[in-house]
């Protein structure tokens, strides 16, 4: 019933869809299909790149068979404010697929993704990584894409604060963007919780480049929504494991700009397809939020999609084949043009 009503929702909206409502959502299919390929059959591979002075890791998923240069679709994961790219796309869970980028990669998806300024592997710094700096690491990490790859558009996929990262770098290099997906996105922060919560702390935000992010603040990421048992809870664990390697502060830059600075993505300025999924229990933004947004959007070619009984994060959901499926849909729409 509620995958039926987010459908609904998004066809009412005048969504291009038909790709999507052809295919009913199969959550065992899904799944039982994106883990077809062994992880063996998966090669990863790491890169450096330089913003300036700054390091910045990069790291690379896909099938081990070989293929031509350029020849499978680039993806491009970006994370949000709290953990870095490995335990955001790549967390290893044993028993079970919790890494969308090995999924995208048994799909025959090119998946990269990056540590931004002052996260996981990348470089330390006195700044604060906020949006604008963010911008920054992808011009640079789209740059080295584009020479290994060959490809001259990407696929692009932020949650979160990396959706806000992922939207304000559309707006300035249009030409390297061909479909983006900006999942637990938030416009102008009207009416979020979450939002209002920080707030609170604005000052803090202000004043200090980086904020404490123990254990606990991992934890709190899964049930701040008041939706725990959409969840395992050993999944957040794990991630904070991974995490606390790399200690226990990070920037505060996203923090400030979704408090302080909102709106940082212009719709009108974002040229490129779109999709826009939220889970329903999403505190940090609401429907009137994010549909002001929507359909401001210049390109007919979007999408606004709500996955029931799902919070902030989809990608550590137990509706995440779900996630999978609707991003799948959109990235592989045919041309409207028969």
């Amino acid at each position: 019933m509620g995958a039926n009503i987010a459908l609904q929702r998004r066809q009412f909206l005048g969504a291009a869809g038909l790709g999507l409502a052809a295919a009913p959502f199969a959550p065992a299919a899904v799944q039982a299909q994106a883990s077809a390929v062994a992880p063996s059959d998966i090669v990863r591979t790491e890169f450096w790149v330089k913003k300036g002075d700054v390091k910045l890791y990069m790291s690379r998923k896909q099938l081990a068979a070989p293929s031509a240069t350029g020849s499978r679709p680039v993806l491009f994961f970006v994370h949000g404010s709290s953990n870095a790219s490995g335990t955001s796309w790549d967390l290893n869970v044993p028993g079970q697929e919790y890494s969308i980028m090995n999924v995208f990669a048994r799909w025959g998806y090119d998946t990269w993704t990056m540590d931004h300024e002052g996260y996981g592997h990348s470089d330390r710094t006195s700044g604060n990584s906020d949006i604008a700096s963010g911008v920054e690491d992808l011009k640079v990490a789209f740059e080295r894409i584009v020479a290994e790859t060959g490809r001259q558009k990407l696929h692009v996929f932020g949650t979160s604060s990396g959706a806000l990262r992922a939207g304000a770098y559309a707006m300035v290099r249009p030409e390297r963007i061909d479909r983006l997906v900006l999942s637990a996105f938030t416009y102008k922060g009207d009416g979020a919780p979450t939002l209002q919560q920080r707030a609170k702390r604005v000052d803090e935000y202000r004043t200090n480049n980086t904020r404490l992010r123990d254990r606990e603040m991992v934890r709190s990421i899964f049930t701040r929504d008041g939706l725990a048992s959409s969840y395992d809870m050993k999944v957040a664990d794990i991630m904070a494991d991974e995490e606390m390697k790399f200690g226990d502060r990070v920037p505060t830059g996203t923090y400030l700009d979704m408090t302080a600075n909102l709106p940082v993505v212009d719709p009108l300025k974002v040229m490129c397809p779109v999709l826009m999924v939220r889970g329903d229990h999403d505190g940090i933004s609401t429907d009137a939020d994010l549909l002001e947004f929507f359909r401001q959007l210049p390109n007919g070619d979007r999408q606004y999609i709500v996955l029931p009984e799902t919070a902030h994060n989809p990608v550590f959901a137990k509706t995440r084949a779900m996630y999978w499926h609707v991003t799948r849909a959109f990235l592989t729409m045919a041309d409207a043009q028969v």
